[in-house]
């Protein structure tokens, strides 16, 4: 007997539209016209009969039909991918760990630890990818990842790992190293500004109990790993967690002339979605990530 089943191309089409709420980012994701896309929908509700968006102007809007089909089309087409490749590297997705987490983390510091696990269970394969704080534990592929936080996630379980500690700092280059300098002395300094994270130095001044009126302004950077490397060439003076520049502050390409590390409102979470609780994997690294962090402190 015929499946009841639409085309796999409308299928594609409706997940990238409701993964992005737009028509033209959903086609350029697929490398369609946005009328291609907009066809491909208006197939795939004639062949339903229901309406999976509602229309007001440049905005969609899933309907609550479209939602929960979005969340059920989005883990069907994963796991047709996963099966896809397996057959391809012959060995199934289930005995490997997919591991997501912010880039410039996955570079600093989950390398330096990652080998314990790795010898411990080479076995295992892992996938590192990166992953948002935003990220759906209810259609994701990833097992397990490492985010930033206040420890809740719908769908998700979590435990805590570390807390996040915020330090300005500066290379020797621009404050000879050892020197001290007030903590309001920072204005004095080019600020590097990170435009994933604009409130950081905001953070800090309120975290360390400072009243500044002035402005902040500075070179502006889209992510860590490269307000890190600016910090080092002496372009300006950075908020930067510490844990991402531990060999930095060791070797002394940075320092911490504005004072000790504080104590931000955020931690560090191992989280993995709740329909995978139970699965072996996961299970391990979990257990290996707290280990590494209650032993090193982070």
């Amino acid at each position: 007997m015929r499946r009841y089943l639409p085309s796999l191309s409308a299928l594609h089409a409706f997940e990238a539209a409701a993964r992005y709420m737009n028509f033209t980012k959903a086609a350029d994701d697929l490398g369609l016209t946005q009328s291609g896309i907009s066809r491909q929908i208006k197939n795939l509700e004639d062949f339903l009969g229901v309406t999976l968006f509602h229309r007001s102007g440049p905005r969609l809007v899933l309907t609550e039909v479209g939602a929960n089909y979005y969340r059920d089309v989005a883990l069907s087409l994963d796991r047709l991918q996963e099966i896809s490749i397996d057959a391809v590297r012959g060995r199934t997705v289930d005995s490997s760990l997919m591991i997501g987490t912010h880039p410039t983390l996955a570079s600093r510091w989950l390398p330096e630890r990652l080998s314990t696990f790795i010898n411990a269970h080479p076995e295992i394969p892992l996938e590192i990818m990166p992953a948002a704080p935003t990220t759906d534990f209810e259609t994701t592929r990833l097992d397990i990842t490492i985010l930033r936080g206040a420890g809740t996630w719908l769908h998700a379980r979590s435990i805590e790992l570390f807390p996040e500690t915020l330090a300005v700092v500066a290379s020797p280059s621009l404050i000879p190293l050892g020197e001290k300098r007030a903590p309001l002395d920072f204005s004095n300094y080019p600020m590097l500004q990170n435009s994933g994270r604009p409130s950081l130095w905001l953070n800090w001044l309120r975290l360390a109990g400072l009243s500044y009126s002035g402005r902040i302004q500075g070179s502006r950077f889209s992510h860590h790993e490269m307000i890190i490397n600016a910090a080092v060439h002496g372009i300006g003076i950075a908020v930067i967690p510490t844990f991402y520049i531990e060999r930095e502050l060791e070797n002394g390409l940075l320092h911490m002339p504005f004072g000790d590390p504080i104590q931000s409102e955020d931690c560090y979470f191992a989280v993995y979605p709740e329909r995978k609780s139970h699965n072996a994997n996961i299970i391990l690294f979990r257990d290996w990530l707290v280990r590494q962090t209650r032993k090193h402190g982070a």
